[in-house]
């Protein structure tokens, strides 16, 4: 039953506390979110695969807005359940200037309601106090996600 309820669950609302979590990226370097409290927004990806066409887009296009990203003072972080050696291959070919980090068993996936049959594609901006600003499923352009910012 959890997979089937898992289906119908809506992102986390906008306005709750973002989740604290620990992952490790590409390169075995723990990532925390609570880390970036008081420093930088935090872009949240959650997306099902590496190397698969809507995935390659999507994170390309916040590489392609990486200035805008920097100019609002955000990071991105892709987060899905694939290895350490399968994220540092897609960003040496995709040339992503931020990590992707390893949900092994999809803990991370299931807390931020991204999760079911695959991870499902999640787009969170978490803001410098730890706040959900935006939550949308699918592929929100980063101009969309940046403009939560306030």
């Amino acid at each position: 039953m959890p997979i089937l309820s898992s289906l119908f669950d809506r992102p986390l609302p906008v306005g709750s506390e973002a989740p604290d979590f620990s992952l490790s990226d590409e390169n075995g370097k723990v990532v925390r979110l609570s880390n970036f409290r008081g420093q930088s927004h935090v872009v949240l990806v959650f997306y099902p695969g590496d190397d698969t066409t809507i995935c390659t887009r999507q994170l390309c296009e916040f590489r392609d807005e990486w200035d805008h990203v920097l100019a609002k003072g955000a990071v991105v972080l892709g987060i899905n359940p694939q290895g350490a050696e399968s994220h540092r291959k897609f960003i040496q070919k995709q040339r992503y200037p931020f990590p992707l980090l390893v949900d092994k068993g999809r803990e991370v996936a299931k807390i931020y309601h991204a999760s079911g049959l695959i991870v499902r594609r999640t787009v969170y901006l978490v803001d410098k106090n730890g706040i959900v600003r935006f939550a949308e499923r699918g592929k929100p352009s980063p101009e969309k996600v940046l403009a939560a910012i306030i």
